[in-house]
């Protein structure tokens, strides 16, 4: 049996898929992900799937994320035996260079492949390798917004499952609900899964008492799209504060994409960067990686600190606006974030500097006690490796945080794709999340 691998390269959402060519010795004319044979150790197929996604559309290793590796799964039919390793990859990058066994490539919603002439066991194969509601309760390397994303996708999933098979709207609800609860802390996971489930249940039944899963299917579609579009626009919203303000030296902490992609139009849009200071982020320091693509990204000068040096780096660095992200927004206006932007927002405050939190609005807390009270206490439990801030033999107990609340008084403005928006208007945003999650009332 011979061992191939099959290779899914995600973009804002949509997978790459190519027709094989005549050139191809089996299923030509089919479409599939990126695929070819393992050379080698099957257990090393990360390599030959690297090496085919460079052969066969021209994607390097450098424009590529190793998602996943999911489990072989087998294949034996008319056209041979094989083993197919499956693996996704993400990728910002859709300008492709293709060989001569491709014969067309499009990007589409995964679930496209449900309808297609596809080489045998397609969806199983991407179902090795999709996001899950485990993947996305245990994923601690991304933000909030990418999760969200993973999400949507597992919700989608999951709802085009139940049409083919015939199966109960409860099993659709089910997994919104499991989603849900596994991120409890990130507001925008919640938020973005009960607006599906409420545009599929009006869609469907205007008395609001229940929904067609081929409505989830094409809302959670849509929501994806919006999800990507709606941070994009969050990002933009800050920088052009930030260039009306003429602000050039700017500060920052932690992990945030949407603030990366705010710095990133600065720089590419104007007036540029000229400084750009980061906080180390304790105790896991991943201010670290954001202050080396920052140096890798932009034409700045970028100053890595700690979050007890902040005051006298804002004022040595003459920084001119602060620009953090945001895990979840209260209907107060309060900005719940990564610890250490509360010290950076009193040091900005100290230094006379403005500070802008960037978030979509999906990242606002619905207008709801059991909510809020739901959310704050998971953040309260969230706390990073102890063993970061201490891992000697004294009897020594670790306070570590991860999350932490910055008063809305310590907030400039929240930049959304609605623009800065008042504290009057982040409630009214509250309060359409509530109505969102009534579809489970």
């Amino acid at each position: 049996m011979s061992h191939v691998v099959t290779c899914f390269v995600r973009s804002r959402g949509a997978v790459l898929l190519v027709r094989r060519s005549d050139a191809v010795g089996t299923y030509s004319g089919r479409w599939g992900g990126v695929s070819g044979y393992v050379e080698g150790d099957p257990a090393d197929a990360e390599r030959d799937a690297r090496r085919e996604l460079r052969e066969e559309v021209g994607l390097a290793d450098a424009d590529l994320e190793l998602v996943r590796a999911g489990a072989p799964l087998s294949v034996d039919d008319d056209e041979g035996s094989f083993t197919v390793h499956p693996f996704l990859f993400e990728c910002d990058a859709r300008d492709l260079t293709t060989n001569e066994e491709i014969a067309a490539v499009d990007w589409v919603d995964p679930t496209d492949i449900r309808g297609r002439a596809t080489v045998p066991r397609l969806w199983e194969t991407w179902r090795r390798v999709a996001p899950t509601v485990e993947t996305v309760a245990a994923d601690q390397t991304h933000g909030s917004a990418w999760i969200s994303a993973r999400a949507l996708e597992v919700l989608r999933d999951a709802a085009a499952e139940t049409v083919d098979a015939d199966g109960s709207r409860r099993d659709v609800a089910a997994v919104a609900r499991r989603l849900r609860d596994a991120r409890p802390e990130m507001a925008v996971v919640a938020n973005r899964v009960n607006r599906v489930l409420a545009t599929a249940t009006r869609a469907a039944d205007p008395s609001g008492v229940d929904f067609d899963p081929n409505d989830v299917v094409d809302a959670a579609v849509s929501a994806l799209g919006d999800a990507f579009d709606a941070d994009a626009a969050a990002a933009a919203a800050a920088a052009a504060r930030l260039r009306r303000d003429g602000s050039t030296s700017i500060a920052t902490l932690s992990r945030s994409g949407t603030v990366r992609e705010a710095l990133s139009d600065l720089e590419r849009d104007g007036p540029g960067l000229s400084e750009i200071v980061v906080a180390e982020s304790r105790p896991e320091r991943e201010g670290v990686a954001v202050a080396e693509r920052a140096a890798g990204e932009t034409d700045a000068d970028v100053t890595l600190t700690t979050e007890a040096a902040l005051p006298t780096a804002l004022e040595e660095r003459d920084t001119d606006a602060v620009l953090v992200g945001a895990d979840a927004i209260l209907p107060s206006g309060d900005v719940v974030n990564k610890t250490g932007t509360r010290v950076l927002a009193l040091a900005a405050r100290e230094a006379d500097v403005p500070l802008y939190a960037v978030a979509a609005t999906d990242k606002v807390l619905a207008s709801s006690e059991a909510v809020i009270e739901t959310s704050v206490a998971a953040r309260a439990d969230v706390e990073s490796p102890a063993d970061a801030v201490y891992d000697g033999d004294a009897d020594v107990g670790v306070h570590a945080p991860t999350f932490e609340t910055t008063a809305a008084a310590l907030v400039d403005g929240v930049a959304t794709e609605d623009g800065l928006l008042t504290v009057d208007e982040i409630g009214a945003v509250a309060d359409e999340h509530a109505r969102n999650a009534a579809w489970d009332e």
